[in-house]
């Protein structure tokens, strides 16, 4: 007399890890996060590159669901040009930024390259492996100092700028001085600086690279 056999219930399936590309230009930084990531049963780094010409080679060849991505990556192209020429190509992975800068500036570039997503450093792991999920179903994550610098630069009113003033910006960011700003516009240096007294005060700065830097944040460069 044969035994019944209880019928096992099926298993589900394994869900597959989240293929990641490490670019971060220091060794000892990408040591870490390799071991840390290591952790992670449903994350696996497929390669690592410490520049932006390398992650973009190892890229094509990979094909990662994710690249986390350091913005300073020393000589070459920064993680914000290597991050707009990725989702610029075919079969583009999400980018996922990992970074200790947290500036305007820095935010908005990486955004604005393409980013899925925006994370410092600091973060812990288990919000990176959160991100990392995120990011590989194309959803948005931002570290909560990001995600509060973002709505609060929503929220602030652009700065108002006659024509006269956006051209003398403009010349500005091509890094004219004021006698070149003046011969270009046919103005003089007196009245370039004054219009300069104007901008910095409308954009809350006090130097030339700070009114260049408020301008590309704010969009007010053609």
């Amino acid at each position: 007399m044969t035994t019944p056999t209880t019928p096992t219930a099926p298993t589900a399936p394994e869900k597959p890890s989240v293929r990641i590309l490490l670019c971060d230009d220091h060794v000892v930084v990408r040591a870490g996060l390799l071991a840390l990531l290591d952790s992670a049963p449903d994350i696996e780094v497929v390669g690592e590159a410490g520049t932006g010409e390398e992650v973009l080679a190892l890229a094509a060849k990979l094909h990662p669901d994710v690249v986390l991505m350091d913005l300073q990556l020393g000589a070459g192209i920064d993680g914000v040009e290597a991050t707009r020429r990725l989702t610029a190509t075919d079969r583009a992975p999400h980018v996922l930024v990992l970074t200790t800068y947290d500036t305007d500036a820095d935010i908005t570039r990486a955004i604005e390259a393409g980013a899925t997503g925006y994370l410092l450093k600091a973060e812990r792991p288990e919000e990176l492996f959160a991100a990392i999920h995120a990011a590989a179903q194309g959803r948005t994550t931002l570290s909560p100092p990001v995600a509060s610098r973002v709505m609060a630069n929503m929220r602030k009113p652009r700065p108002t700028l006659t024509d006269r003033e956006r051209d003398i910006l403009t010349q500005l960011a091509q890094g004219l001085g004021n006698r070149d700003i003046a011969k270009a516009l046919f103005i003089s240096e007196a009245t370039v600086k004054t219009h300069l007294g104007r901008i910095y005060a409308k954009l809350g700065v006090d130097t030339r690279a700070g009114a260049v830097s408020v301008a590309k944040e704010q969009r007010l460069l053609p």
